[in-house]
């Protein structure tokens, strides 16, 4: 007898993508004996294709609405499998319309906001809910009671090319380029340094090829050793490298989630252009600060948070600043 087919839909970002692992593991326990096909997109497909919960990944074309062919291959392609249930965590507009591209006597069972649906997310708050407990409520509605947190324990690089000494604090300065609000300023991070070399601390800087000339600058601030990595990691590498150090800061952009997902300390930096409450990074240890306008944010004070969780071996916690 063949086995039960199971989608999922999860586009991303990134911190999306990462929040929803709890969810996949989730699932995968649920339907033990069922092969799961993941829809994404290519961004995430390296990461998806490593994760010890999904079968199959399929990498959506997200036509636009005057590519009709591409629709009715979409259409095609999602009725080549006989789904028994599609967990649509994305619950977009786009993602909703889907469940209309099976034809209707075919119809999978359907957990999301898509109008028909056989698990509809009723719950009138779920706007207003952080993305972790939406998606719990969400599965519980779909007969999922347990959800675990996100786990990164399986997704592993070699990074013994970087050559970083034993104890070593990661920054992550970068963000969104088109939303420069949500970055704390780069003399922060450089006076951060300083803090971190006299605690005995190497700090490393992560980002994109794109945020190269960033951690120049805050080398060249820092006036003290510094390691730059920018356009040197990948997801895996992200990874690894947070379970090896000491603690990690960094804005509110998503290489922190996989930080904080893969169990490192950490202090996660919020302007009033995102909501912590919704979306914020959560894990072993993890502080949230935020501040209207992030370069009133002071290097001491970040420092302080740092300090403690490099101290303590609390549970998470979230501070505001």
């Amino acid at each position: 007898m063949a086995a039960p087919e199971i989608l999922i839909i999860r586009h991303g970002a990134l911190g999306d993508m990462i929040q929803s692992l709890g969810p996949f593991e989730a699932i995968r326990r649920h339907h033990a004996d069922a092969r799961i096909t993941l829809l994404t997109t290519a961004p995430f497909a390296a990461l998806a294709e490593a994760c010890p919960w999904i079968d199959e990944v399929w990498l959506d074309p997200r036509p636009g609405w005057r590519q009709p062919a591409a629709w009715l291959a979409l259409r095609r392609r999602l009725s080549s499998r006989r789904f028994e249930r599609v967990y649509d965590l994305q619950t977009s507009g786009r993602s909703s319309l889907y469940f209309h591209l099976f034809p209707r006597r075919h119809r999978p069972q359907w957990s999301g906001i898509a109008v028909g649906g056989s698990h509809f997310h009723a719950n009138p708050h779920r706007d207003h809910m952080h993305t972790l407990d939406r998606q719990r409520d969400q599965l519980r509605l779909a007969g999922i009671d347990t959800v675990p947190a996100p786990d990164l324990s399986w997704f592993d690089a070699d990074i013994a090319a970087f050559a970083l000494p034993a104890d070593f604090a990661l920054l992550v300065p970068g963000g969104s380029a088109h939303r420069p609000g949500k970055r704390w300023p780069a003399s922060a991070y450089a006076a951060l340094c300083g803090r971190l070399d006299a605690h005995g601390l190497t700090p490393v800087l992560l980002g994109g090829p794109d945020e190269a000339g960033l951690a120049a600058e805050i080398a060249a601030q820092a006036g003290v050793p510094v390691r730059d990595l920018s356009g040197r990691t990948d997801f895996a590498a992200i990874a690894t490298l947070a379970r090896a150090a000491r603690v990690a800061v960094g804005n509110d952009t998503g290489p922190m989630h996989i930080v904080a997902a893969a169990g490192c300390p950490s202090v996660v930096l919020f302007s009033d252009e995102s909501e912590p409450r919704l979306c914020a990074p959560r894990g072993r240890a993890v502080r949230v600060l935020q501040q209207p306008r992030l370069a009133d944010l002071a290097a001491d004070q970040v420092w302080a948070e740092a300090e403690k969780l490099l101290a303590s071996d609390a549970m998470p916690t979230q501070a505001r600043a």
